[in-house]
């Protein structure tokens, strides 16, 4: 697995059942250039394909990688893929968001478990409950909202987005491992 990959996962599918998912990161420590200031947060709006309010994403900067919370309801019950796209446009079907975020490898494969991947967009999936309600936190090194350090820089000229697909990501078919429709948005902006 890529020493850069998600660390760690956590999703609640209510307040008394959790799934968690853990992914070794490799064990060599990071360099101070290796590392972003911490103290970033932001929040963002999750829209359904109508344009309606279903929950939000907040995103917080630690010194080696993002913590992204998601919170989301109307979600169809079980597993879903999420992504982190390149564009913070969220006109449904959501394709405005364009791919996940790659700036520096376009081509990268997809897929947490690919041994080429994973892309810089890639994170676990997260489970929404009986009642459709999704309460998550993903880490990430790939990505960040410092205006320093590693990963993708989210809050660039165009902004970026969080993409929540109706199937869940294999984490290693092309091009979004299976993940299907876009079914939710949360356009990320520094403004």
């Amino acid at each position: 697995m890529h020493a850069k990959t998600l660390a760690f996962a956590v999703a609640l599918a209510s307040p008394l059942a959790f799934t968690a998912a853990c992914a070794a990161t490799g064990n060599a420590p990071q360099t101070q250039a290796e590392r972003s200031p911490v103290g970033a947060a932001g929040q963002a709006v999750l829209v359904n394909a109508s344009g309606a309010n279903i929950g939000r994403v907040d995103l917080r900067q630690g010194p080696t990688g993002l913590v992204i919370r998601v919170e989301a309801s109307g979600l169809t019950p079980g597993w879903h893929g999420i992504h982190i796209h390149a564009t913070g446009a969220c006109a449904a079907p959501f394709t405005s968001s364009g791919g996940h975020i790659n700036h520096s490898e376009p081509k990268a494969p997809h897929g947490l478990l690919n041994a080429q991947g994973p892309d810089d967009g890639d994170l676990p999936n997260v489970y929404a409950g009986a009642d459709g309600k999704v309460n998550a936190e993903l880490f990430t090194t790939r990505a960040r909202i410092s205006s320093e350090g590693p990963g993708q820089w989210l809050w660039d000229e165009d902004g970026s987005a969080i993409i929540i697909h109706a199937n869940p990501d294999d984490h290693s078919t092309q091009p979004i491992g299976g993940a299907g429709d876009r079914v939710a948005c949360a356009a990320l902006s520094a403004s």
